[in-house]
């Protein structure tokens, strides 16, 4: 089965060569789709160069304008979909998330729909975030563990690896989350769903290039869009088809 790792790109020009070349040294056959947001730094034109020199496998989706994490995703996981892939990852463009654990990702997905990497599985897996970063940090996640009911421990990442069936089926047209609540509302749709969620550890680390894109706005729209998600749950549950059942079965 074919798979291809979606990464929105916004001024990470000093990370993205590094980043492919780890990519594939971990996982050869992956290919890659860089969705770029107009990068005034240059990355979308790194990225184009990066496509010429790999042409088949890496390849690039140029957005004119900067309006969301989510949006970016939304039509990364849209071309992806349309290409027929039959497993997509995302993940960050900073070097925060270690493509060494893609083999492992691709491993847990045979026995599961959606494979989460998680922060807090283990412990406090973070590098370089000072105490009040770390808090809040956990103190949303627990957040929206107890408003969702979510069983998992990090439901605010985006390292993750999904099944085509999974991610057809959360309904990207009815995603409404722009910013970093996009990643809580993308497993919590696969969890209503009934789809089988899964976690493995990873170690993540602050990124060492760049500026962080975090701010207040990001972490006041995820505290009231948990309240939202919430509401609209009963909108998004589903069932699993028999269909899903037999692909999972079958693999």
């Amino acid at each position: 089965m074919q798979a291809v790792v979606v990464i929105p790109t916004y001024n990470e020009r000093e990370n993205l060569e590094p980043l492919v070349e780890k990519l594939w040294h971990h996982a050869s056959e992956l290919h890659v789709l860089i969705v770029d947001d107009n990068s005034p730094d240059g990355t979308g034109r790194i990225a184009d160069e990066l496509s010429r020199k790999n042409p088949g496998k890496l390849f690039v989706l140029h957005r004119q304008n900067k309006d969301g994490l989510g949006r970016a995703y939304v039509e990364g996981f849209k071309h992806a979909l349309q290409k027929d892939y039959e497993i997509i990852l995302q993940m960050d463009a900073d070097l925060s998330h270690d493509p060494s654990y893609l083999p492992l990702f691709l491993e847990q997905l045979r026995h599961a729909s959606l494979v989460l990497g998680s922060r807090y599985l283990h412990g406090i897996s973070v590098v370089n975030w000072d105490f009040k970063r770390l808090m809040l940090s956990k103190m949303a996640t627990k957040y929206v563990r107890l408003i969702t009911r979510m069983p998992f421990t990090d439901t605010t990442g985006g390292f993750k690896c999904w099944r085509r069936e999974t991610l057809e089926a959360v309904g990207l047209e009815a995603v409404f989350s722009n910013g970093y609540l996009f990643q809580i509302e993308m497993t919590f749709r696969a969890y209503k769903k009934g789809f089988k969620v899964v976690e493995i550890p990873i170690i993540f680390i602050e990124r060492n290039l760049g500026r962080s894109k975090m701010s207040w706005a990001v972490i006041w729209e995820a505290i009231w869009g948990v309240l939202r998600l919430k509401l609209k749950s009963r909108s998004i549950k589903g069932s699993v088809t028999q269909r899903d059942v037999e692909l999972l079965e079958h693999r």
